[in-house]
């Protein structure tokens, strides 16, 4: 069974750099990914709605945290305060002095955007394994 992961970024760019970045499957010993883009925050919070009625799997949770009008640091507090065992969250930051904001918004992982590949998927891989219940 694929594990599913939602990107969200209301720069369709971003969202396609994630995807390239992370591939089909980016680790041997995860199952082949599937996305879900969403370019707007209340897209997310639809998907996240079906997700809590156990109407739609999502493993991971991709976020802007550059995107208008709601930021995916503001977007990853909301649905972390609201959501029980919300999916794992990772972060896009503009700025490496975000990190803090990312901490705030109670994100599982941040990493710099634009894109960088490596970090992405290293970051990736490794909330995706915790979330198959393989080791690190």
């Amino acid at each position: 069974m694929a594990l599913n992961i939602l990107v969200y970024s209301d720069d369709r760019n971003t969202r396609e750099q994630v995807r390239l970045a992370l591939g089909k499957r980016p680790d041997a010993e995860l199952p082949e990914l599937s996305y879900l883009e969403c370019a707007t925050a209340p897209a997310v919070v639809r998907a996240m709605d079906e997700y809590e009625k156990g109407a739609r799997r999502i493993d991971l949770l991709v976020l802007d945290g550059e995107a208008v009008p709601l930021g995916g640091m503001g977007l990853t507090r909301q649905l972390k305060e609201e959501i029980y065992q919300c999916p794992p969250v990772l972060v896009l930051i503009g700025r490496p002095q975000d990190s803090w904001l990312a901490t705030w918004s109670h994100a599982d992982a941040a990493v710099p955007a634009p894109v960088d590949p490596v970090a992405l998927v290293a970051a990736a891989t490794a909330l995706l394994r915790g979330r198959a219940g393989l080791a690190a």
